[in-house]
C-alpha cells in the first residue's frame, strides 16, 4: 500500500450524485489560451490533462502537466451531501489557490468561487461528448458586477 494506491481507485462510484464528473475521468489533450492582464494578450500552450476517481469514489482528482511532463496544478473534488460538490484548485507555481462549488447546469458544469486574491470566479465545462470538452474561465474585478474572458481549453480524449 502506497499514497497512490490509497488515493485512487478504478471503481467508479454508482450514486447518481458522484456522477458529474464522470465523463472527464481518463486522459486528455488541451489547446489552452491563457489571458494575461498584464499584458493584454492571450498565450497559447499544449497540456495534458488527467482525471481519476479517489477516495474510494466519493471525489475526483485533476492533474494539468505542461509539455515537458511537470504538473501545473491540480483540482479536488469531492461531493458533501450537505452543500454539494466542493472544489479546489491549487497551482503553487503561480500561488494560486481557487475554492469553489461545482454544479451540473444543463447539459454543462458551473463552479462558482474565489481565488487567493479575492477576486471571484466562474469556471465553465461545456459541449461535453465522450471525446471531448470546453472549458473556460472568468475572472471578476469588482465583485460580480463585470466579468473578463481569462481561460480557454479545447480538450480532446487521449485513453479512459
Amino acid at each position: 500500500m502506497g499514497f497512490a494506491s490509497d488515493l485512487i481507485t478504478t471503481d467508479a462510484p454508482e450514486d447518481t450524485e458522484l456522477q458529474l464528473f464522470a465523463p472527464f475521468i481518463g486522459s486528455w489533450r488541451v489547446r489552452n489560451s491563457l489571458y494575461s492582464e498584464a499584458t493584454r494578450e492571450w498565450t497559447k500552450s499544449e497540456l495534458d490533462w488527467s482525471f481519476s476517481w479517489i477516495i474510494g469514489g466519493r471525489g475526483v482528482q485533476d492533474v494539468l502537466t505542461n509539455d515537458d511532463g511537470e504538473a501545473i496544478g491540480t483540482t479536488v473534488r469531492t461531493w458533501d451531501a450537505r452543500v454539494g460538490w466542493r472544489v479546489v484548485w491549487f497551482c503553487p507555481r503561480a500561488a494560486e489557490h481557487v475554492v469553489l462549488s461545482a454544479e451540473a447546469d444543463g447539459d454543462d458544469i458551473r463552479l462558482q468561487g474565489v481565488q487567493a486574491d479575492g477576486r471571484m470566479v466562474t469556471w465553465m465545462f461545456h459541449d461535453i461528448t465522450t471525446e471531448s470538452f470546453e472549458w473556460d474561465g472568468w475572472c471578476s474585478n469588482d465583485g460580480g458586477d463585470t466579468w473578463w474572458h481569462e481561460q480557454h481549453m479545447d480538450v480532446h480524449l487521449l485513453e479512459r
